[in-house]
């Protein structure tokens, strides 16, 4: 048993789908490890695996794109949770866009997440076997009138990662 398994074996947080691009390369994955950190000014921090794709895309984009999922949308966390960039392009299978305002910075936007938003890396922190992105908003989806509920941990512990973490 790990020194944290008593402790994180009782969270069930929410877990987003984090999208990357740089130079011609795009790339996504399923993240569990993301939090604001900041309210002023506003600052996410989001935790990537050293050993997947997205990470190796992240290193050199200026923007990444924070997607939260409905509780329903377990097919697009499989997707970009089960299935390595390495392997396919997961961008194929699903509804995309860029941000309105390219010229602030890029990174693919989810058609149907629920909320999302593009954030401009401030830096980087390695916290072990994943790097952390310190992210400060520069687009976000329009409010929503209702909060839905939202896909969690205990939605996806099914699921085989692409990578090892």
């Amino acid at each position: 048993m790990g020194e944290l398994d008593a402790f994180t074996d009782v969270l069930d947080y929410p877990m987003y789908l984090v999208t990357a691009a740089a130079g011609n390369e795009r790339a996504g994955c399923l993240v569990g490890f993301a939090s604001q950190c900041s309210i002023d000014p506003p600052r996410f921090m989001v935790w990537l695996s050293k050993a997947n794709r997205t990470y190796r895309i992240a290193r050199d984009a200026s923007h990444l794109a924070v997607h939260a999922l409905r509780g329903d949308q377990k097919d697009a966390a499989e997707l970009f949770g089960s299935r390595s960039g390495d392997d396919i392009d997961k961008f194929e299978h699903i509804a995309w866009r860029w941000p309105a305002d390219p010229d602030r910075g890029a990174a693919p936007v989810l058609e149907d997440a629920c909320a999302w938003f593009l954030g401009r890396v401030e830096g980087q922190v390695d916290g072990g076997d994943h790097v952390g992105f310190l992210l400060s908003p520069v687009e976000q989806s329009p409010p929503g009138r209702v909060r839905p509920p939202l896909l969690l941990l205990s939605d996806v512990l099914d699921l085989s990662p692409g990578h090892p973490a």
